[in-house]
């Protein structure tokens, strides 16, 4: 059940940390359970629970050091520790800068709080290793041209145009059939065809146009064979069957306009650029992509091409690379960061039960109650790397206590150090929303009166 209403809504918010407020919203809820046991009413325990959130967002505000996007060795930091939990752990190295490069060219300086991950367009290509990735200066198409007729493959001060419309035979809006009695009007069927594409292709040649990119169409064919002969001669580059839901990106990275009719096709709807080209990134005839280089104008977008091995390893990288543009993401809408390694829930689990002492009745019990459960986190963690996780919360507490807030787990040395200055790190808005998040789940259960089957 928390597995279903948790990580959905998590994910756009953030888009790291659904693990963490998986375990917190257990961990509250068996708070909850032994409340509810010992005579709380659930109403005055999700009363508790708003109260304890609101105090512990308080708490990560005091710990948190201010970043700017300037400081490029601090970003490079939080991504790689968003990567080190990730199957591809290990080319945290590679992934880290290139996630950073890649947000940093998006933001737009005149929203800089705002940072639209669909902006950043991650290609994937079989072959080579993680090693190979790279982050794009322009724009990569997962096609390759279409040199059926002998067309070009390679264009240089490339005048490109994305068009919606077919480079076919039209056809009728209802439903007809063509009866030809002699060969005669079989040879002006055929000929009239040829006139209309020779037209079309004429038109697409006097706008100035060199490559053309056409959306893929589900009613006919988008180009034919005789249209991609004419297009050839008039060395035209041709990539087709690019899929309706890429063309807004195509369109903002090259700085034009979609064109949906041959009568809009005009020179200032063209996007401009050094280099269009075919490039092979491995063995086979399917290991070919387009790579368009050097655009004028280009809009705030980003693309990474991701090399594997194998289809699992390249859909870990993708994976892994998401987890990194939020963490940035994050960033960038809450310029704050925070140790990792379970400091900051200790430091609110403490903090919280020195506050519920100043509270009165059952609002006291409730959120001491609840800021036990926070230590589950540290707890966890001291359990995943192979240590007491008894005695090794206990030392952290104390630590606490003595006024090292940034005192975490270091997994890598077995034992309890400054976080900071291990370079743990992770954005505050991570660690607000998935309290919050938590919080405001276990709320909802709380305030469950009856469950009703349903067959």
């Amino acid at each position: 059940m928390l597995a279903d209403l948790l990580p959905a809504p998590r994910t756009p918010a953030a888009g790291d940390g659904t693990t963490t407020v998986v375990v917190l919203a257990g961990s509250l809820l068996r708070r909850a359970q032994s409340l509810l046991s010992a005579g709380a009413h659930p109403t005055a325990a999700a009363d508790a629970l708003h109260l304890l959130a609101a105090r512990a967002v308080e708490v990560l505000h005091g710990m948190a050091i201010p970043v700017e996007l300037s400081d490029r060795d601090a970003l490079v930091k939080s991504a790689s520790t968003a990567l080190n939990s990730k199957v591809v752990s290990q080319y945290s190295t590679l992934l880290s800068p290139l996630a950073v490069d890649a947000a940093l060219a998006v933001v737009d300086p005149a929203h800089p709080y705002l940072l639209d991950l669909r902006d950043i367009r991650v290609v994937k290509k079989l072959g080579c290793t993680v090693d190979d990735t790279e982050l794009i200066r322009g724009l990569v198409l997962n096609k390759k041209a279409s040199h059926v007729a002998g067309g070009p493959t390679r264009i240089g001060d490339a005048k490109i145009a994305v068009i919606q419309f077919q480079v076919s035979p039209p056809k009728t809006d209802i439903e007809h059939s063509v009866v030809v009695s002699d060969y005669a009007q079989m040879d002006r069927i055929l000929r009239e065809e040829r006139n209309y594409i020779l037209g079309m292709v004429k038109k697409i040649k006097a706008s100035g146009c060199n490559v053309l990119l056409i959306q893929k169409s589900i009613l006919r064919d988008s180009v034919t064979d005789l249209s991609l002969h004419y297009l050839a001669k008039a060395k035209i580059m041709v990539v087709k069957d690019v899929e309706r839901d890429e063309i807004e990106f195509i369109t903002k990275t090259l700085n034009c306009m979609p064109i949906a009719s041959i009568e809009h096709l005009r020179e200032d709807k063209l996007g401009h650029a050094h280099l269009v080209e075919e490039i092979s990134v491995g063995d086979g005839n399917n290991n070919k992509i387009v790579k368009i280089t050097g655009i004028k104008n280009m809009g705030r977008t980003a693309t990474v091409l991701v090399r594997g091995s194998n289809q699992m390893v390249i859909d870990e990288a993708q994976r892994s690379l998401h987890d990194a543009f939020c963490v940035i993401r994050c960033l960038v809408n809450k310029r704050f960061l925070i140790a990792g390694g379970g400091a900051p829930e200790i430091e609110m689990s403490m903090q919280l039960a020195a506050w519920a002492k100043e509270l009165r009745g059952m609002e006291s019990y409730c959120v001491r109650e609840f800021a036990e459960a926070l230590e589950v986190i540290p707890y966890t963690l001291a359990e995943n790397a192979g240590l007491d996780p008894i005695s090794t919360v206990t030392e952290l507490r104390n630590r606490h206590a003595k006024g090292e807030k940034n005192a975490g787990i270091n997994v890598r040395k077995g034992r309890i150090t400054n976080i900071l200055e291990e370079n743990v790190v992770q954005p505050l808005l991570v660690s607000t929303s998935a309290v919050t998040l938590a919080c405001e789940c276990v709320r909802m259960i709380l305030k469950i009166d009856d469950i009703v089957t349903v067959r």
